[in-house]
């Protein structure tokens, strides 16, 4: 015999047949993939800044002459 039993709980009662209109419907939350995706695309600016400027130093690097 089963230690514990579930109960059936029923959906609550509709009241009409009637598509719910968006005053009815609950604001969704945002999605998590979405904010997941804000995270990698600062990564990615960060990224790329970086090497930009690790670029441009090397290029101002060989345009200065080598001392003598």
């Amino acid at each position: 015999m089963p230690a514990f039993t579930f109960e059936k709980i029923s959906p609550p009662p509709t009241l009409g047949h009637s598509q719910p209109t968006q005053a009815q419907t609950p604001p969704s939350q945002p999605n998590q993939r979405s904010g997941i995706i804000q995270i990698l695309g600062r990564f990615v600016e960060a990224r790329v800044t970086r090497v930009e400027r690790l670029e441009n130093a090397t290029l101002r690097r060989r345009d200065v002459p080598p001392p003598k």
